[in-house]
């Protein structure tokens, strides 16, 4: 019975939650929440369900935070939508119909005047105004906020006791208060807040006409919706902002290959970001796996104390790291510089030369990633059994040969996936090239701002939140490209793992 009451309860408050979403206007997620909601509750009510209690939970987080986000980046990619494009159509319209202006000819000053508990609103004609007469309100009764929003005003008469004027600060903490008034004139003008100092009838800029259409009062011009471009348009082409957003199929795809002055930078972005992860794995595994070497000599004093020291680098958050060599490789005030130009008499532009500025890059990421593969190798090769080492000195090998037989063909095949995780967190090594150049310098004559120092993600991003626009359709049809070549890439390894395992098997 507890079951049961639990159960109808948590099926009403989804029924309340879906409705309520459904009544703001989002009938889509109104109905994609019940649905789910209805789904779960049939899980783990239904006795026919009772495996796939364990198996939902793990189901619905993938669908709900990979696939949806997948799926919902894909749609973006086929849109126009961007910070120009954010609304609907309807919306657009009604924001451009909201829009009003000041009618500077029937604008009055206001007063306020206190008599008791009562308040007494005052108009008078100032600036513009083709009227003479002052109006007065009947008292209101204010209590920090307005009692009634409808406020009928009256010309004013010698006999009426207004009581003192407000202070502008008295005046200013009834603001709230003045802005839900409506007075209305007696000849039905209907004045509302326009300021500190006046009450003035708005006039609307816009007026709507059939099919759509927009009319500019000002001068009767006609603006219609164009579907094609997500703005309201007049015949010359002008555009009123802001926009919607509409359909745009395969043109933001068309655009990335299509136009040579976006491919080209996307191309040469996208081999940096594969020589970067692949060359930052290739100098942190040479030089973590040497020191591991190294450090594994027992007859090497203080071992301890350099693997220490030696770990520091991974030991301190990574975006101080970074910050700490920005720094250091300052052209003017750097160390770096410093003391190559009294070494050498050089010092090089390392943040406005690509070639340094894609050098300076690898030997940060170098720096942050040899201590985790350091470690790796250190504990790989703590688990190799001693006696093959003592079976290689009784047979008089090296040291390097006993690195070439036994050291590396015993720890690169558990180390192979763990460098192949570094690969791709190095593809998306955001934080890095954001800190430490911003994707700078970048390349000149291109459409959109690209940096010769971005990677695929950071172009992304630079694309959708800071110089391009907010364009987030074509960064979302650039992300999909990303995320397709990934998948490809990891497709061919496994194909390549797998061909390697078999040809072992059949060995």
């Amino acid at each position: 019975m507890l079951s049961k009451a639990i159960a109808t309860l948590v099926a009403l408050g989804l029924l309340w939650l879906s409705f309520a979403i459904y009544s703001s206007g989002q009938a889509v997620w109104a109905a994609l929440v019940l649905g789910l909601g209805a789904l779960s509750l049939y899980v783990y009510v239904s006795a026919k369900t009772l495996a796939w209690r364990y198996l939902f939970p793990g189901v619905m987080a993938m669908l709900v935070f990979v696939a949806f986000p997948l799926a919902y980046t894909i749609q973006i990619g086929f849109t126009n939508y961007s910070a120009n494009n954010l609304l609907s159509e309807d919306r657009a319209r009604a924001y451009l119909l909201d829009q009003a202006d000041v009618n500077e000819s029937r604008a009055f000053g206001f007063s306020v005047h206190g008599n008791g508990s009562d308040l007494r609103l005052v108009l008078t004609p100032q600036g513009e105004s083709t009227s003479t007469a002052r109006y007065v309100s009947p008292p209101l009764a204010w209590d920090g906020k307005a009692k009634a929003a409808q406020v009928i005003m009256q010309p004013l008469a010698g006999d009426v006791s207004l009581g003192q004027p407000y202070t502008l600060r008295q005046t200013i903490a009834h603001r709230d208060a003045l802005m839900s008034l409506r007075l209305t004139l007696p000849d039905q003008s209907v004045l509302v807040y326009a300021g500190l100092h006046e009450f003035a009838v708005f006039e609307p800029l816009w007026q709507a006409q059939e099919q759509g259409a927009l009319k500019r009062l000002s001068d009767g011009a006609l603006y219609h919706a164009n579907s094609q471009t997500g703005f309201f348009e007049d015949a010359k082409g002008d555009r009123l902002q802001p926009g919607f957003k509409v359909g745009v199929g395969f043109a933001n795809y068309a655009r990335l290959f299509g136009d040579a002055d976006m491919r080209g930078p996307l191309l040469s972005i996208f081999i940096w970001t594969v020589v970067f992860a692949g060359l930052t794995v290739l100098f942190s595994t040479g030089i973590g796996m040497t020191l591991a070497v190294l450090l594994n000599w027992e007859a090497l004093k203080y071992r301890t104390l350099y693997r220490t020291l030696l770990f520091l680098p991974y030991a301190v958050p990574g975006f101080i790291s970074i910050l700490v060599f920005k720094g250091l490789f300052n052209q003017n005030f750097g160390e770096i510089n410093a003391i190559l130009d009294a070494v050498f008499g050089i010092k090089p532009a390392w943040f406005a030369d690509p070639t340094l500025a894609k050098t300076m890059i690898l030997i940060v990421n170098t720096w942050l990633g040899y201590p985790y593969i350091m470690v790796l190798c250190t504990g790989l090769i703590k688990s190799i059994p001693a006696d093959l080492y003592e079976a290689s000195a009784i047979a008089g090998a090296k040291p390097l040969t006993n690195f070439w037989r036994i050291t590396a063909p015993l720890i690169i095949k558990p180390l192979t996936p763990l460098l192949i995780s570094a690969f791709a967190f190095n593809f998306n090594n955001f934080v890095l090239i954001s800190l430490l150049t911003d994707g700078r310098p970048d390349y000149l004559n291109t459409k959109l701002p690209a940096g010769t120092t971005d990677i695929l993600v950071s172009y992304t991003y630079r694309i959708a939140f800071t110089d391009a626009g907010a364009n987030f359709g074509l960064a979302a049809a650039i992300s999909t490209v990303i995320f397709f070549l990934i998948a490809i890439l990891s497709m061919v390894n496994l194909k390549l793992s797998q061909s390697k395992d078999q040809r072992k098997g059949g060995h």
